[in-house]
């Protein structure tokens, strides 16, 4: 198949290009060209998604039988492209975000419970209503958050900078929050499981790893993931509302209980996690974050004023 990225040069776009490739696929991205194709040979084409008429410009020519939409973050950043190609892809894969749903004591979050209003990821839910609505065949990805190598957000190597550092890692609240990670490898694993599979047009699908964590217990699988042991590991526990931080972010993850049941895709899509938390963490620290050794000099004033509050 003939295969558009929207991006496809960044994390999970490094991984989806490198699988698609290796299945035979003749894969397209479309980018600012700001970083190098994750494989040689493949055509890129440059240009402004969100600029409606270079869309159309630079892609109105060209014919693809699917579309993976991977950093639309805003439904004016998808409508231009949907709707030129509405009536000529066989599929158009969705990159939402599990962070639409609706804050819930039911949990874990499955797909189609209350979306949140003032979510920040709103524009994703927008988007999916708005290819439901036209008619493309359409699947949506929901994943929660997302980690391995290449991780351009500070999550997993917010711990590993502590561990490694051996400094005290602050945790809001009392350790307990749960929450979930999803290998980005997984994920795009998920994203090629729907090509071709008729049952997930028009369908919304949670991606992640396949259990969950807490707090805690995250900081704990990223020492054992780092060679040291959790044992050694000093967790401080602290009131976030004790604390006026301004736009400096404390912490990596929202303080909240937060994950999502991934059965319905192992069910439908034929796809399971290859990682678990262990290992998947192994592979970012070993093959990521300690082969790239060069991470600048680590700012941990935030911590240290949590840290002297709490002592």
């Amino acid at each position: 198949m003939r295969i558009l990225i929207m991006g496809g040069t960044r994390f999970i776009g490094v991984y989806l290009t490198k699988i698609l490739v290796s299945h035979g696929h003749d894969v397209v991205l479309f980018n600012r060209g700001n970083k190098p194709s994750p494989v040689d040979g493949i055509k890129q084409i440059h240009g402004d998604r969100t600029d409606a008429n270079q869309l159309k410009e630079k892609l109105s020519g060209e014919t693809f039988d699917v579309i993976f939409d991977n950093n639309g973050r805003q439904l004016s950043d998808t409508q231009p492209l949907a709707d030129l190609f509405n009536g000529q892809v066989k599929h158009f894969v969705y990159m939402s975000s599990a962070g639409v749903y609706l804050k819930s004591d039911q949990m874990p979050h499955i797909e189609g419970d209350p979306t949140d209003p003032k979510s920040r990821h709103l524009g994703k839910y927008e988007t999916e209503t708005y290819l439901q609505k036209v008619g493309i065949p359409w699947t949506s990805i929901r994943p929660t958050y997302i980690y391995g190598p290449q991780n351009y957000n500070p999550l997993e190597s917010w711990f590993f900078d502590r561990i490694v550092a051996k400094r005290p890692i602050p945790i809001p609240g009392n350790g307990m929050h749960i929450t979930q990670l999803g290998h980005v490898e997984d994920l795009a694993n998920a994203m090629v499981a729907v090509l071709g599979n008729s049952t997930a047009i028009g369908q919304v699908y949670n991606i992640s790893g396949d259990r969950f964590v807490t707090f805690d217990g995250l900081a704990k699988a990223c020492a054992i993931a780092a060679g040291q042991s959790p044992d050694d590991l000093q967790l401080i526990h602290y009131d976030p509302k004790n604390f006026d931080f301004g736009k400096r972010k404390a912490f990596p993850l929202r303080v909240q209980h937060f994950f999502a049941d991934v059965h319905k895709a192992i069910n439908q899509l034929n796809w399971q996690p290859k990682y678990d938390l262990i290992s998947g963490l192994k592979d970012s620290c070993q093959n990521d974050y300690l082969a790239n050794s060069n991470q600048g000099e680590v700012d941990f004033s935030t911590d240290d004023e949590i840290i002297k509050a709490a002592g």
